[in-house]
């Protein structure tokens, strides 16, 4: 297969197979993202004259033919082909003869690349979007069932003061919806187009960047041409870096619902049907896939700094280290949906075990509350107030007595008395769900945009085109200028 830098030489097959190593499992997810930008390119040649109507005709629908074949696993990219821009233009050039070969004019696999990329995260971030607003949702939804279920709230480990389940919940959906305008953020940076850039110092034609930059529904051009070539791995470690705190919020519910659904806790419980068991004990039910969100979240970390530590220090311009950051960069991608989907599930089945919980609020939850009671009943400043009641507790606690509780009514008006903004008896749910309501509508205009240019571009709905991505695992093709 004749590569596209291809001249009198014939490379040496150890240095070819280093260089393209395993592409074919990560290119071959780019196949519709690269079509794409070549259905755009050849538009834009076209416009210019580079391209005559009858060449651009015969482009177009060669390309469009190799999305078909894409889709029913037909069109492949084999070692051989060293990465999925050779593969296309190769196809091009048998099937559309002269034109297949005018339409590599004006740009380089650099940019290729690049605008595959942009396109491909784009399209996976809306996904990962979905995702984490219908895990927002089920806590938002969880928070409310059980906004009046009384529960312990801990610091250092140790019982601390009345929380409430509503109150464990809406932090989680909170939080997620922080991690949401982080990942609109780094979206917004994606969003530029860098198609037209070539090897990052442009080419002497008077191309039109902005026309292709809206035919594949991008928001702007990416507009230095150097700039666009460093900002490869930038612009993918700014979306790693917002996938990774939304991993950091993953692990931190997947280690509370670890904790709080083992026999000494007890406080909710899991379905038989999410647990794994054990080879030696017959008894035991794991819920192995939170402590796989939990160490995952260590491995999207990992990927964040794999890009920033390739791409640090490199000089300006295409470099080849570039090429390493393809594979982190989608895997990453994988992780964090799979995370999101897989909580959703399991906080979707949790159940709460109510008694449990309210056995649970034992006296000293209180003590807090004791001494806010005697600033206002015996005019003590809050500091004595607080010597007193820590002399009290302290006591009781050392008699080692049986820890006194109250009951579920009882800790429900101790709730209703935390009434600020906030506070377990005012979650400010409905805030939650105006958030969330908005972060839904953003994203799907966003995608609703981005498809409407692809269906306009290709001819045909994007659904027809959409083939099933298998999980990165292998490292990206030969990419060079």
């Amino acid at each position: 297969m004749p590569k596209l830098w291809q001249k009198s030489y014939r490379l040496n097959e150890q240095v070819e197979r280093f260089e393209a190593a395993q592409n074919s499992v990560l290119d071959a997810r780019l196949v519709r993202h690269d079509v794409w930008g070549s259905l755009a390119h050849a538009a834009m040649l076209t416009r210019i004259g580079v391209l005559t109507e009858e060449e651009h005709r015969v482009l177009k629908e060669a390309l469009c033919d190799i999305l078909h074949l894409a889709a029913t696993g037909q069109f492949t990219i084999a070692p051989g082909d060293e990465d999925v821009h050779t593969r296309v233009e190769n196809y091009l050039s048998e099937v559309a003869g002269a034109a297949g070969k005018k339409i590599h004019m004006a740009r380089s696999r650099n940019d290729q690349v690049l605008v595959d990329l942009r396109l491909y995260a784009k399209e996976q971030l809306h996904g990962i979007a979905g995702a984490l607003l219908t895990l927002v949702e089920t806590l938002w939804r969880f928070a409310d069932a059980h906004a009046d279920v009384p529960m312990p709230g801990y610091t250092h480990m140790q019982r601390a003061m009345l929380s409430s389940v509503g109150l464990w919940a809406g932090a989680f959906a909170e939080a997620l919806l922080d991690d949401e305008q982080l990942l609109s953020a780094a979206y917004g940076l994606n969003d530029q187009s860098p198609l037209g850039s070539a090897a990052g110092y442009g080419v002497p034609i008077a191309i039109d960047r902005q026309y292709t930059a809206e035919l594949l529904g991008f928001a702007r051009v990416q507009n230095n041409v150097v700039y666009v070539q460093n900002s490869r791995g930038k612009v993918e470690a700014a979306i790693v870096q917002a996938l990774a705190q939304v991993m950091l919020d993953l692990s931190k519910l997947a280690q509370d619902i670890l904790l709080f659904t083992t026999a000494e806790y007890g406080f909710f419980h899991v379905p038989q049907e999410l647990c794994t068991g054990s080879s030696i004990m017959p008894q035991k039910r794991n819920l192995g896939v939170m402590e796989l969100v939990r160490a995952r979240a260590q491995t999207v970390l990992a990927f964040q700094q794999q890009i920033l530590a390739i791409v640090t220090g490199l000089p300006s311009g295409y470099n080849m280290d570039y090429q390493e950051t393809k594979r982190p960069f989608m895997e990453a991608l994988d992780v964090v949906r799979e995370c999101l989907e897989i909580s959703t599930l399991v906080m979707g089945s949790l159940e709460v075990n109510t008694e449990r919980l309210v056995a649970a609020c034992t006296f000293e939850l209180f003590a807090a509350d004791r001494a806010y009671e005697l600033t206002r009943t015996a005019n003590l400043p809050f500091r004595d107030a607080y010597r007193i009641v820590g002399a009290e507790v302290t006591a009781q606690l050392d008699r080692q007595e049986p820890l006194p509780t109250e009951s579920r009514e009882q800790l429900v008006e101790r709730l209703k008395k935390r009434s600020h903004l906030g506070g377990a008896g005012n979650l400010g749910l409905e805030q939650v769900g105006q958030r969330l309501a908005a972060a839904r509508t953003a994203w799907q205009e966003r995608a609703a945009a981005f498809e409407t240019a692809i269906q306009r571009l290709t001819g045909r709905a994007q659904d027809e085109q959409r083939d099933q991505d298998s999980p990165a695992s292998a490292q990206g093709g030969i990419e060079s200028d």
